[in-house]
């Protein structure tokens, strides 16, 4: 049975969660946690709560064996994008897009 977590307006381009959440798809939730957890980037704490988020969810649904439990697909979607600017030589301005990410992290149990 499938469980699924989102986290929403994550503040980290969808290019570098994506990066990271290739490193956890297709493996056991206890591998990828640690995957996550010594990864040496931002977005590797962001993925390892919500990793965290979907287990729980697991737990409260009920008739899911935890342990048994791997990571189906993770999908990173654009979300809005603030957009600033910044002041450069001769009056000019330059435009400044901090974008944001929707993330969507589906466990499912292993046969």
């Amino acid at each position: 049975m499938e469980v699924r977590a989102k986290l929403k307006f994550a503040r980290i381009t969808p290019r570098k969660m994506r990066l990271v959440g290739d490193l956890a798809k297709g493996l056991s939730v206890g591998k990828a946690q640690s995957q996550l957890r010594f990864c040496g980037k931002r977005g590797g704490k962001l993925l390892s709560t919500l990793l965290d988020s979907a287990v729980a969810n697991a737990k409260e649904k009920g008739g899911v064996d935890v342990d048994n439990l791997y990571v189906k697909q993770v999908l990173v979607d654009n979300g809005p994008i603030l957009k600033r600017f910044i002041p450069r030589a001769m009056g000019r301005a330059t435009p400044v897009l901090k974008k944001m990410s929707h993330v969507t992290i589906v466990l499912d149990e292993a046969r």
